[in-house]
């Protein structure tokens, strides 16, 4: 994870079960690694929920700006 607008970041893996990850998508860079199973038949499992002021994606507000000006 490294910083949108800046040098700062880290490099780490999630090693244990149902670790979790809390981050702001607008000040955070980030990725994931391939999966390196240690046997066959490895997977990951991913939750992503996204929250956002206005709504979904921002197309509440953008429509609320847009009837404004």
């Amino acid at each position: 994870m490294f910083e949108a607008t800046g040098p700062n970041g880290q490099r780490f893996t999630l090693t244990e079960p149902w670790s979790v990850m809390l981050l702001d998508d607008a000040r955070m860079i980030h990725e994931t690694t391939p999966i390196q199973p240690v046997e066959h038949g490895g997977v990951r499992d991913t939750l992503v929920l996204t929250y956002r002021r206005g709504s979904f994606q921002g197309a509440e507000l953008q429509e609320q700006q847009g009837q404004a000006a």
